[in-house]
């Protein structure tokens, strides 16, 4: 099979779909790859480095060309063109907040695999959760520099020093992205709450933590409670492949402390607050009723390096299981890669990707 990896151009994405390491996976399975030219650059991996282990090094048009791309972030409109119909796409999709891509994905029977949607057998998600680790981390350091007063924020240091009152750190969900907050924002000094509906992974967090973590059950009235105390409120909630749930209203802005910073982890998906819309690492905060909002929309790009090893440590395995069988053949065997499949020969696959636009789903299995 021929693989291409084009270079991402969303504002600031600095990861790329594969490393010199993961083309000589792919070459040593037989397949062709094309990557694009500077692909690379952004996470330090030079074209030279790719074409020693066997790559091909082409300009956008030729890597389009492929059987099968593989991307980081989501095509954006700029690229929509240059796909064309039953090509196989391995990359993040979050169609369900993107209805413009998923349309253009069925109209031209693209194959696609969503990342963030693929369950394995231990019911985790393997292609997620390096990056929501990577995210969580980040949010406590993005929240520690935007509590700043020059940027906005209260003035208040994460950890507070002797005699001062430390920060106090909400954070909503205690999946992957809300245990990686925590485990920084508690290292930094942070007083931590955190808060979920499910009270197996709350008793979980308690024994991880040592009692040392406040756990609550997600309720109305607690989180009008947690968010008038909280300096910084971290926002993880996950429903894979659907759009996350508003925990954070409009209407409790104005009741949190002025300079408090929120950070939407979630915000690929749709954010979870409601007053959250899409930022970038080039502007990445705005302030709405004197609280400072961190929305980017592609937190581990600014990490390029470690970001773009974590996440094709976990994708080429899978990569390379799709680029050997083809779609049809895999999907009928790897339960893990089927539940990734999002659009197929024209049709949604995916049922919160269906649901979230009032579309027609496919059973995948009936397709395939």
């Amino acid at each position: 099979m021929i693989i291409g990896c084009p270079k991402e151009i969303k504002t600031r994405e600095y990861r790329v779909g594969l490393t010199p390491a993961n083309v000589q996976d792919y070459v040593a399975h037989g397949h062709k790859v094309i990557m694009e030219t500077g692909a690379g650059i952004g996470s330090g991996f030079l074209d030279s480095e790719y074409e020693k282990v066997g790559a091909t090094i082409a300009d956008k048009k030729k890597v389009f060309e492929a059987d099968m791309i593989i991307k980081v972030k989501e095509p954006i409109e700029a690229e929509y063109d240059y796909y064309r119909e039953n090509q196989t796409l391995y990359t993040y999709l979050h169609l369900a907040a993107d209805e413009k891509l998923t349309k253009m994905l069925l109209s031209k029977k693209i194959k696609s695999i969503a990342y963030e949607t693929m369950l394995d057998s231990q019911n985790t998600l393997p292609c997620l959760t390096p990056m929501s680790a990577i995210a969580g981390r980040l949010a406590v350091q993005e929240a520690a520099k935007y509590l700043e007063k020059i940027f906005g924020g209260r003035g208040i240091l994460l950890g507070g020093v002797p005699g001062v009152p430390k920060a106090n750190v909400v954070i909503l969900g205690a999946g992957v992205v809300g245990i990686n907050a925590a485990q920084i924002a508690m290292g930094m000094g942070a007083d931590v709450s955190i808060v979920d509906v499910n009270l197996a992974r709350l008793s979980y967090i308690d024994q991880m933590f040592d009692m040392r973590i406040k756990t609550y059950v997600s309720a109305r009235s607690t989180l009008e409670a947690l968010y008038k105390e909280a300096d910084v409120v971290i926002g993880g909630i996950l429903i894979p492949g659907a759009k996350a749930t508003k925990l954070l209203r409009k209407a409790d802005l104005p009741n949190m402390k002025k300079g408090a910073v929120i950070v939407d982890v979630a915000i690929d998906q749709g954010g979870c607050f409601e007053s959250s819309k899409v930022t970038t690492h080039e502007e990445p905060i705005y302030i709405l009723d004197d609280v400072v909002h961190y929305c980017v929309g592609n937190m581990p790009g600014a990490v390029a390096r470690t970001s773009t090893l974590a996440l094709t440590n976990a994708t080429t395995p899978y990569g390379v299981l799709l680029a050997n069988k083809g779609v049809e053949a895999i999907c009928k065997e790897n339960n893990t890669l089927l539940t990734g499949l999002n659009t197929y020969d024209g049709k949604i696959t995916f049922k919160a990707v269906a649901e979230a636009f009032g579309l027609e789903y496919a059973d995948p299995k009936t397709l395939i």
